[in-house]
């Protein structure tokens, strides 16, 4: 059973990777997935009523964090409140630090003021990092390290050795640069916040004569609801009145306004600009277009791509190693040269420049801010695995129909070689078509309405996927199919072909522009693969300028993108509709047109929320930018911290450049991250 909690408090990425390692070591639970960004732990667990469990084993890697099941969780003001409260008072008590500090510091340039000094430096240290130390205590009571226990130990030696002004150092400064770290990830965190805020919880239902306000989730479907100017769509129906503009960016990532008339769908999440809508309600609260979205960002927080595994797993030795490395510096200089508490002192700067949080924090920081610039240029990513695999693909696969043309084929002639007249051949194939999804099915239809020809009432519909459908007449099989000889469906009658239709197709607007698009990104391979006939999709594939491979079913797709993998490394594939389900499953990174089809929003790892192509290229610019943004910061922060340490050796680097080396970077790497959110693919 699938589990969801938040775990208020959680404010040190460290805890979070040791929180979701205990986790996931402990009987009875898998699939445990901890995303500090959100600050949400999805695991499975057969077990019921397991908040208290979780809370003790919270507990026993970090205090002061509270287990919240998601359904129960409110962000409220109250508790943003109570934050704000403590950070003041933390932010008063470090105002009061820094300037003793600044204090003890200029004391002890005069002789005659060193105990004054030292007793100044003594409280600075006191008053800014006694939770610091407090928590450090706490971690080596419970045999685990962190960078509380680094900056725990490197202050007890300093006043060990006298050197009471670089412990305050020590302490101040790392605060600062918490204090400002902090800022600069809560800051990231309500951009990412404001993704769920496309997600109105309030409806205005019509009830009789009456307009009453009520909770979305208790709207039902073909519930009448009046949405006002200025106002987002709470839940996905039709216009039955009024006429209005709508901001569709939210979605789509498209700044255009969309006018929308009687007839017209809307989605949750869209914001009525102009005049008052009626809407009917097509779609539960938990199936709108909005629900799941935000389910889908939610859910990517948790999808860690590779490179976020690593550090994981690179922190775990990481700080053991350190702390060793500290300690053989210390003993061998002692052994060496005989001076125990010049050797120390450059093993504690050592300790204080290895601390890993700039690491552990930015990157899974950035792929975050990453997937949430692309979800408002219109492309939803699942997380940061595939961050990874749309960033590296240089292929790029596309199904035809709904893909690169538009889904508005159409009926272009209907050729008979039976005794049945082209009005009972289209009759005889919408009707067969009534219940299917796929557009050469919605052509049929919309061209048999057109005629004003009725549908027969039949039985036994079938959908054969990549092949047709069938369905029973009284005695006899009618089944329409893909055509051998003619650019369009064959229609039979229990297996004798009665008649043709031959369709239209049009090739997207935005086509072209994204394909010359991914060939400017370096992309190598770009192809087509269709189940129609070889004819139509060479004359599509001629028109844009891609590979055709054509008269494949479902299966013969997977295995032309397992050949492509193996030949390119990693392929990408766009595609529609419930037929394009296994191949998105299969390609590197599976890519869905639009949120109409749960089977392929299922199967894929990004959905392009417009329904279109243009934000494709742009989820490939910004992917890109974040897997550079996640590289420079791990090279920047390691080069700094090995510099620093390599100074520390031959007694060159002062405490605050250690200092600098963890909070500072750290800071610097966050700032970095962050900007991702303001990335918009161009």
């Amino acid at each position: 059973m699938k589990h969801v909690f938040v775990l208020d408090g959680l404010d040190c990425a460290n805890c979070a990777a040791k929180i979701e390692r205990k986790i996931a070591d402990t009987p009875g639970y898998s699939e445990v997935q901890l995303a500090f960004a959100t600050k949400e732990l999805a695991l499975n667990c057969d077990k019921r009523n397991i908040t208290e469990d979780i809370q003790a084993l919270v507990d026993s890697v970090e205090d002061g964090v509270t287990v919240v099941p998601h359904d129960k969780h409110e962000h409220t003001h109250d508790h943003e409140h109570e934050h704000g409260e403590t950070g003041k008072l933390k932010l008063i008590l470090l105002v009061i630090a820094a300037a003793l500090f600044v204090a003890s510091f200029i004391l002890h340039f005069f002789e005659s003021m060193h105990m004054a000094a030292a007793i100044t430096a003594v409280a600075a240290t006191i008053l800014s990092g006694y939770d610091v130390m407090i928590s450090g205590i706490k971690a080596v009571m419970r045999a685990r390290l962190d960078e509380t226990t680094l900056m725990t130990v490197a202050v007890i030696a300093a006043m060990a050795l006298g050197e009471y002004t670089e412990a305050a150092a020590v302490t101040v400064l790392f605060c600062i640069g918490e204090l400002l770290e902090d800022r600069a990830v809560e800051s990231s965190r309500r951009s990412i916040r404001k993704l769920a805020d496309i997600r109105p919880d309030k409806a205005y239902v019509k009830r009789g004569t009456e307009i009453i306000e009520t909770e979305a989730e208790e709207v039902a479907v073909g519930d009448i609801i009046e949405i006002p100017p200025h106002t987002r769509v709470p839940l996905d129906g039709v216009v039955i009145s009024g006429q209005s503009a709508v901001d569709a960016s939210s979605l789509t990532g498209e700044s255009a306004l969309l006018t929308v008339n009687e007839g017209d769908e809307l989605l949750s999440g869209m914001m009525n600009r102009d005049a008052t809508l009626t809407l009917s309600v097509t779609k539960p609260y938990a199936d709108s277009a909005a629900t799941r979205i935000v389910r889908l960002v939610e859910e990517s927080a948790r999808n860690k791509g590779n490179s976020e595994k690593l550090i994981t797993r690179f922190a775990r030795i990481y700080t053991p190693a350190m702390i060793g490395l500290s300690v053989v510096i210390a003993l061998a200089g002692w052994l060496i040269t005989g001076d125990l508490g010049t050797w120390v002192h450059r093993a504690l700067v050592c300790l204080v420049a290895s601390c890993p949080c700039s690491i552990v924090i930015s990157v899974p920081l950035a792929y975050f801010a990453g997937i949430g610039a692309a979800s408002r240029a219109g492309a939803l990513i699942k997380g940061g695995r595939y961050v990874e695999a749309l960033a590296g693909s240089k292929a790029f696969a596309f199904d035809k129909t709904g893909t690169l043309t538009d889904n508005n084929i159409s009926v272009k002639e209907i050729l008979t070689c039976s005794n049945y007249s082209a009005k009972e051949i289209l009759q005889l194939a919408a009707s067969a078509e009534k219940l299917s999804s796929h557009p050469i099915a919605g052509a049929i239809r919309i061209a048999a309405e057109k005629d004003n020809i009725s549908l027969l009432e039949l039985s036994d519909y079938n959908e054969h996927s990549g092949k047709g459908v069938s369905a029973r007449y009284g005695e006899q099989i009618i089944a329409v199919g893909k055509a051998d000889s003619a650019a369009g469906a064959a229609v039979t009658l229990d297996g004798e072909v009665i008649g043709y239709i031959t369709l239209c197709e049009h090739i997207r607007p935005e086509a072209k522009s994204v394909l010359s698009a991914l060939r400017q990104l370096g992309t190598r391979t770009l192809v087509m693969l269709t189940g129609d006939r070889r004819k139509a999709a060479e004359a599509a594939a001629r028109e844009l300028g891609v590979t055709a491979y054509s008269e494949l079913l479902p299966e013969d797709k997977v295995a032309k993108i397992e050949s492509i993998l193996a030949e390119d490394g990693g392929c990408c594939f766009v595609g529609d509709g419930i037929n394009d389900a296994p191949v998105l499953s299969r390609s590197s990174c599976g890519i869905a047109m639009g949120l109409a089809s749960d089977a392929a929003i299922e199967s894929a790892d990004m959905v392009l929320s417009s329904g279109t192509l243009s934000a494709l290229p742009k989820a490939v610019r910004i992917s890109r930018a974040t897997m550079r943004t996640v590289r420079g910061n791990i090279t920047f922060s390691l080069l700094c911290k090995f510099a620093v340490i390599a100074l520390s050796v031959v007694g060159i680097a002062p405490i605050w450049l250690a200092v600098f080396a963890d909070a500072g970077v750290c800071l610097l790497c966050v700032l970095n991250a962050t900007r991702l959110m303001k990335n918009r693919g161009e």
